[in-house]
Order: C-alpha cells, then sequence, then structure tokens
C-alpha cells in the first residue's frame, strides 16, 4: 500500500512521543470513533450515486488508509471497492477528458479524483492518462488552472484547484506528456509565486502547490509562515476572518504545513492545533462544520451525520482525522 498522501511523496509518522499536555493515548481513541464514521459515508455514497464526490470519497480515503499502517482496519475488498467505483466513473467520462471537456465540477472533480486514486495506491492507466490529458487541454490558453464552482471552501480557490491538478499529472502523467506537463507546471508556479492568498483555503493550497509545482525554498519558507500567522488561540485556523476555528480549515492547514512546509507533528503550533481537533470532536466521533454552499444537488443521507452540512462536514473529518494521524505513534 502506498503511503504517498497529499503531496506524492512519502509519509512518515513520527514517532516521537508527543509531549505530556498532548498525550499520544487520546489521539486512538479519537481515531477509532472518527474513522468508521469516514468509512460508512464513502460506502453510503457509492451505494446510491454514481459519481465521484470529494467530500464523501476523497478526503475520507486520505484518513483511511494514511491510519491503515498504524493498526486501525479498512479492508482491501472495501479500499477497492471505492478505487473501482472512481476508476469507473472516469472510465465512463474518458472521451469527454480526451477532448478536454470534463464532467461537472471540472478541474477540481478530475484533480481530486487522480489525488483519492493515488492515497488508495491506484495504478496508472488508460482512465487516468485520459484525465491527464485533460488537465493538459483545459484553460490551456491562460497561465493557470481556474475554478469552476463557488461552492467553498473546497471548490472556490484557484489554489486548490491548481494544486489537485498539479499533483495529478506529476503523479499519473503518461511518458509521452511529460514535455507539456513540466512546461505548463513552470507556467502556473510563475502565477502561484506572484499571486497572493486572500483566506485559510488560499493558503493552505498556496503552499501545497508551490511545493508540488517545484518552488524555490523561499517561497514556501514564506507561505508556511503566512499560514502559521493565522492559527488562533484556540489553536485552530478558520475559513474565514470572521469565522470562529473549524476542523475544516485546521484539519487542511495542519496536514499541508508537516507535508508541504515541513512543520514536525512535535511542534508547539501542530500540538496545539491536534489540541482543537480533540476538543471540538463529537461524541460520535465526527467534527461538524456548518456548509456555507448554496445546495444544488438532490439531498441525500450517505450515512454520515449533520444531515445538510454533511458534506463539508464529512471533509472536514477526514482532514481532522489525518491530521491526528500524523501526530499518532506507532501501535
Amino acid at each position: 500500500m502506498s503511503r504517498n498522501l497529499l503531496l506524492g511523496i512519502g509519509l512518515v509518522v513520527c514517532a516521537v512521543p508527543l509531549r505530556a499536555a498532548e498525550p499520544a493515548d487520546e489521539l486512538r481513541p479519537a481515531l477509532a470513533r472518527a474513522l468508521p464514521l469516514l468509512a460508512k459515508g464513502a460506502a453510503g455514497h457509492i451505494e446510491q450515486k454514481t459519481c465521484f464526490a470529494c467530500h464523501n470519497q476523497a478526503l475520507p480515503l486520505l484518513a483511511l488508509t494514511a491510519a491503515r499502517p498504524l493498526g486501525f482496519e479498512f479492508k482491501d475488498e472495501d479500499l477497492h471497492k471505492q478505487l473501482k467505483f472512481i476508476d469507473d466513473f472516469l472510465g465512463k467520462n474518458r472521451e469527454n477528458f480526451l477532448k478536454g471537456k470534463g464532467t461537472g465540477g471540472q478541474g477540481d472533480t478530475a484533480g481530486y479524483a487522480l489525488f483519492a486514486l493515488d492515497v488508495g495506491g491506484w495504478k496508472p492507466n488508460d482512465n487516468t492518462a485520459a484525465v491527464t490529458e485533460y488537465l493538459l487541454l483545459h484553460q490551456k490558453d491562460l497561465e493557470h488552472w481556474r475554478v469552476t464552482s463557488n461552492r467553498p471552501p473546497s471548490e472556490a480557490s484557484h489554489f486548490t484547484t491548481n494544486y489537485l491538478a498539479i499533483r495529478g499529472l506529476r503523479k499519473y502523467g503518461t511518458p509521452e506528456q511529460q514535455e507539456r506537463i513540466e512546461n505548463r507546471i513552470a507556467q502556473v508556479r510563475a502565477w502561484l509565486v506572484k499571486t497572493p492568498a486572500k483566506d485559510t483555503e488560499d493558503r493552505v493550497f498556496r503552499l501545497g502547490a508551490l511545493h508540488a509545482a517545484g518552488a524555490e525554498r523561499k517561497e514556501i519558507e514564506q507561505a508556511v509562515e503566512e499560514l502559521r500567522q493565522k492559527q488562533r488561540a484556540d489553536g485552530g485556523w478558520s475559513q474565514l476572518e470572521t469565522l470562529d476555528s473549524d476542523a475544516y480549515a485546521t484539519g487542511s492547514a495542519l496536514v499541508v504545513l508537516h507535508q508541504a512546509g515541513g512543520l514536525a507533528v512535535t511542534d508547539a503550533a501542530y500540538q496545539k492545533g491536534t489540541k482543537f481537533l480533540l476538543q471540538t470532536q463529537k461524541e460520535d466521533g465526527s467534527w461538524q462544520v456548518k456548509t456555507r454552499s448554496r445546495p444544488f444537488q438532490t439531498y441525500y443521507e450517505s450515512g454520515f451525520p449533520h444531515g445538510k452540512d454533511q458534506f463539508i462536514s464529512s471533509a472536514a473529518s477526514g482532514w481532522a482525522a489525518t491530521a491526528l494521524t500524523l501526530a499518532c505513534p506507532p501501535k
């Protein structure tokens, strides 16, 4: 099983015991409550839908696959079922991808689908090659990929779209595509360096994209500092300055700071963040985040709690559980 999670680099879980203020024995019970819910929501989605969902599949799979080497069970057949579902979804739309047309959600859907396949260890095939061809054709006359949806926070930032596209091209690009991939990434890298972030989603994925695009270390360090400076006194991050800290912003910030910014899980900032997540976790194991998106899809119950807040809450719980997994010492 590949442990390449966020940036296509090997994940090494720190085995250094946490400080007394953040005992390791709090992390495993928290994960033991969260992970089954994430698996239930992912299973519920494919039972009712034929489309891929970043909120119920990509981010839950990120957490579930990260936790497996720590002894948390996620059966091979359940993982394969999820990955096969995503690959089949891409296959049904292969001709549209090859023509540069894509699907609903455009670059975000394509990028998050490749993200989910990657964290699950899915090997390149004709379907992933079609998606990478789409990413090379989509908006090729622009200096960067642009988000086409307005579903904050996860589908409302150009930086998220560009991170996902770069990551997908890095992982699944074919040998024949490599020259075009490098040219496109160099073009986007120049845009990333000169373009400031406006909110937490921007800051998180600008940092991730700079790292994935091979930006200079000084650019990455500046992006790390910008994100760290937005950590609040309660240990969390907020999506917007006007909102309270929440698990989506905090979990994604911690994971990317660790993976792209090199922030150690023993760093005081990381431990403050994990403490916030432990304190805000619900008894059922989830984290609830209020939706900011206007609904346009037919409502359905996936099995994940929180009703009409379930999609963002599932995504938030995936980020939060991954952040805790990174800090969890081996069993």
